[in-house]
């Protein structure tokens, strides 16, 4: 008897209970829940030749991008090809495998254009939908999202069973495209349908930080605890941006709450979890904030990641926290490693090429109290930061600290330029742009002041 997914995609696969168990997997996979890994375990516990299982295990390790993880991920492949070798494949399940191959030879990119293959003879095919955009997300590749998500999205009416997570992917692709009204209409439609689905939740979040609407994103975020508690860590992620909305309204109390009691709760070294607690202690203290020593938990967990070189996006968070953490030393060694890897030719080291060694210079120069050449790495890395990956609200606060450097470096003009450039990309001014604007102008009437009596004493 033929077994089929709950897209009705056929699959090589020996039972129903294994194909159940698969079908759990994608929920888990889409939803952001916290058993995908072990729905996935039992799917290869009850049919260890299921070639798919084995290349989506790798994919789930390479997502992760921990260097411990690339060795079972190459293992994953064995397994798979394998399996593929003894029982066969679909040309979709055949697809995954050489998917797999694609990332561990270097090219992540290869393997989101041979997924998005995948979907265009299966368009319903949620699980590939949801890996695609992850993948494109962590290369920075806002329009691949965009491009994939809208060339299928007809398929996931409100009768598909994983419509609503279809629609969240939709509606933060939008927004990092700057397609803001679109992108909210999209993600409250993903709620509707799927009312635990935590990525339309929060790219909605995003339309808000990104529209300047911080006491309308608390308000969104207040009411709907339930749509991401379930999560696994991406719930932290979630609370990251609540933080966002408090600080842009000078609520530094509510701040370091979330900080302690939902954000680094669990000291996780996971990179999404290292990214959130960096880059908020990285704008509390641009605003002035004593963070005490919490960068002290986030420098020692990072000091183990220096050599990792799995995601450039990664690699920077890394160094916003040994630099947060006064560990020069390690922060020496995690750059010197980005520009040799740089020289290389795999998708990361294009990207360090691009950008990646460019900002983690001016992470380093800020560090030391150089501010004109933070400033010229940050203007150096700017025009192709998006590759790094990660969303527009994550890369902001490398943008925070150029603008933060050309003030102190006493760049005026420049600041107000990088002030209004973003402003122009994000479509609204926010309470860190209205300061410093303040700041600017009021540097400028001193700087003035300054001129006027200098011309009067001569």
């Amino acid at each position: 008897m033929a077994i089929a997914d709950r897209f009705d995609c056929p699959l090589t696969i020996q039972s129903e209970d294994a194909a159940f168990a698969w079908g759990e997997t994608a929920h888990a996979f889409l939803a952001h829940g916290p058993k995908a890994a072990d729905h996935l375990t039992r799917v290869l516990d009850l049919d260890p030749q299921f070639a798919m299982g084995h290349a989506a295990r790798g994919l789930f390790c390479l997502l992760l991008a921990r260097r411990e993880l690339v060795a079972i991920a190459e293992n994953a492949l064995s397994t798979a090809r394998a399996a593929q070798s003894e029982v066969g494949t679909t040309p979709r399940e055949g697809a995954y495998v050489d998917a797999l191959a694609d990332w561990l030879a270097g090219r992540p990119s290869r393997a989101a254009s041979r997924l998005d293959e995948v979907l265009a003879r299966h368009p319903a095919d949620a699980l590939t939908l949801k890996l695609v955009h992850q993948i494109r997300f962590m290369l920075g590749d806002s329009s691949g999202m965009r491009r994939s998500v809208e060339g299928v999205i007809g398929a996931y009416d409100a009768r598909h069973p994983m419509a609503g997570y279809a629609h969240g992917c939709r509606a933060f692709a939008l927004e990092e495209t700057g397609d803001l009204v679109a992108a909210e209409a999209a993600g409250r439609r993903a709620l509707e349908l799927s009312p635990d689905d935590a990525w339309g939740l929060h790219a909605v979040a995003h339309v808000h930080d990104m529209s300047g609407r911080a006491r309308d994103g608390l308000a969104w975020l207040g009411d709907r605890e339930a749509s991401f508690a379930h999560c696994n860590n991406f719930r932290f992620h979630v609370w990251w941006h609540k933080a966002l909305f408090h600080l842009d309204v000078g609520e530094i109390d509510a701040v370091l709450s979330l900080y302690d009691q939902s954000i680094r709760a669990e000291h996780s070294d996971d990179f999404r979890d290292i990214a959130n607690g960096a880059s908020l202690l990285s704008r509390l203290e641009l605003e002035g904030i004593d963070v005490g020593r919490r960068w002290e938990e986030l420098a020692e967990i990072c000091e183990r990641r220096v050599e990792d070189g799995c995601l450039v996006f990664a690699d920077l968070h890394y160094l916003l926290a040994l630099c947060g953490g006064a560990r020069g030393d390690s922060a020496g060694r995690l750059l010197d490693r980005m520009r040799a890897d740089a020289d290389g030719v795999c998708d990361m080291s294009r990207v360090a090429a691009d950008s990646g060694v460019a900002i983690a210079s001016a992470l380093n120069a800020f560090r030391a109290g150089d501010y004109a050449a933070a400033y010229r790495w940050f203007a150096s890395g700017q025009p192709k930061i998006g590759s790094i990956g990660g969303s527009h609200a994550q890369r902001d606060v490398f943008e925070r600290l150029a603008v933060e450097a050309a003030i102190r470096a006493g760049l005026l003009h420049e600041a107000r330029l990088l002030l209004d450039d973003r402003a122009r990309r994000r479509g609204a001014m926010d309470g860190f742009a209205h300061a410093r604007l303040a700041r600017i102008d009021d540097l400028m009437a001193d700087n003035d002041h300054g001129r006027d009596r200098l011309q009067v004493a001569l």
